[in-house]
């Protein structure tokens, strides 16, 4: 080995003694700085620890001296030893908490789909709707509707009927109204097919003249309605067929509006009786035309002194009597409107009449939407557009019903239409909707 290779050696066993030295000297270090750690941890424990023993004897000798002294024991004479108490809420006030917190938490397209009551068919895309299968609840995952109207062509036999209308109630996101028209007489889609008994229409009814047989005929029409599960029926006629011709010449009780009265009054209170929402149709009172709307375009030329006089009367008696629904036709009344604007798309007619003048807080619907006095004229968008900004609540059966809610969502993202004004016809409905929540406590 020669002397180069030696001193290599010597050299790097120097460094490798070194790094033994330096890795020493840190452990050392580190034991020497948790040792002096964990002594101050007991140390500030234990002074803390004393510190808090101090407080709190401290504590316990004010307690005692408290304790010992008499007058901290004596409540003054002159004040009230009697808690406040929190007054109890009011029915109506405890409904509004229940509307009020379920509108909160509905997204926007559930608060415009809500606004629409339309036939099983223009949901599901089905030609006659008999069963409530996946298609209706795809459909009512899709658009939460506000209520299901159905009709004879619905209906094959009681037990399909009822199942189809509580199998739809369950795959609605919210509660439904599920409604039919049935006035008694020819206007009843049970009896049509045989499954109830038939109950007097309206014409005969009023020219037998005793108001307690149209009582009876609600409160039957209420009661077999209620036990297929419906909550909303398309009647009493309200209007009076007091002019040669009248459209409603086979369908309402007459002509004179205090002969009428009495049985628009009786079938108001036999529906709601049963806990079937009546319908008061058609305002401002179709029955002055000779027209029909369901073929065009139906005007009238009675003056509005003639409507507040008559018409108007038994409209108001109906609302007096605790109908929960008004629907409003789509004939023009330029005396009432201004123009030959539909009485549905008028704010002449919807808000300041019917709202303002004759006081009505319930739900104001539109006549079905996809007859001709509309759809030759308005698209199914532009015509609910319309009839909410006029202050209708709800739209009936449109002529298509996703034109017809796209149109009304895009208007509230638009403001077109605001959101409030939106909650605040939602409001009247859930007020209905939720009514029994109340009645059961």
């Amino acid at each position: 080995m020669d002397q180069n290779t030696t001193n290599q050696q010597q050299r790097r066993e120097a460094r490798r003694k070194r790094r033994v030295r330096n890795q020493i000297l840190a452990y050392i270090t580190l034991i020497l700085f948790l040792a002096v750690l964990a002594g101050g941890i007991v140390f500030g424990v234990n002074f803390l620890t004393k510190q808090s023993r101090q407080n709190e004897q401290e504590k316990q000798e004010q307690v005692d001296q408290m304790l010992s002294t008499e007058e901290s024991l004596t409540a003054p004479e002159t004040e009230s030893a009697t808690e406040e108490t929190v007054p109890e809420l009011t029915p109506e006030q405890k409904l509004d908490e229940i509307v009020n917190a379920g509108i909160e938490v509905m997204p926007l397209e559930d608060k415009v789909a809500g606004l629409f009551v339309v036939t099983p068919e223009s949901i599901t895309g089905v030609n006659t709707a008999v069963k409530a299968g996946n298609g209706t609840k795809d459909a009512l995952t899709k658009y939460s509707v506000g209520g299901i109207v159905y009709n004879t062509k619905n209906i094959q036999t009681e037990a399909q009927f009822k199942e189809m209308i509580s199998t739809t109630k369950l795959y609605a996101n919210y509660p439904l109204f599920v409604a039919i028209e049935d006035e008694g007489g020819s206007v009843s889609p049970l009896e049509g097919k045989g499954l109830v008994a038939k109950q007097e229409g309206a014409v005969k009814l009023g020219e037998g003249g005793d108001a307690s047989k149209a009582s009876e005929a609600g409160t039957a029409i209420g009661t077999y309605l209620a036990d297929y599960g419906f909550n909303l029926d398309f009647a009493p006629v309200a209007d009076l067929a007091n002019v040669d011709g009248s459209v409603m010449a086979k369908r309402a009780y007459g002509a004179d509006a205090d002969a009428v009265i009495p049985f628009v009054t009786a079938m108001v209170e036999g529906l709601e009786g049963q806990g079937v929402s009546a319908c008061l149709k058609h305002f401002p009172g179709m029955g002055s035309t000779t027209q029909d709307t369901d073929k065009g375009l139906a005007s009238t030329d009675r003056s509005a002194e003639d409507f507040r006089a008559n018409e108007f009367k038994v409209f108001q008696a109906g609302i007096d009597a605790g109908a929960d629904m008004i629907l409003v036709s789509h004939m023009a009344a330029p005396a009432l409107s201004g123009d030959n604007t539909p009485c549905s798309m008028s704010d002449k007619v919807v808000t300041d009449i019917l709202r303002k003048e004759l006081g009505f807080d319930g739900v104001i619907i539109t006549d079905a939407m996809n007859i001709s006095a509309v759809t030759e004229y308005y698209g199914a968008d532009e015509a609910a557009v319309m009839a909410l900004r006029a202050g209708c609540d709800m739209i009936l059966m449109p002529e298509n019903f996703e034109t017809a809610y796209n149109g009304v969502l895009e208007a509230v993202q638009n403001g077109v239409i605001s959101e409030d004004r939106i909650n605040d016809s939602l409001r009247r409905v859930y007020r209905i909707k939720y009514a029994d929540k109340i009645a059961e406590e």
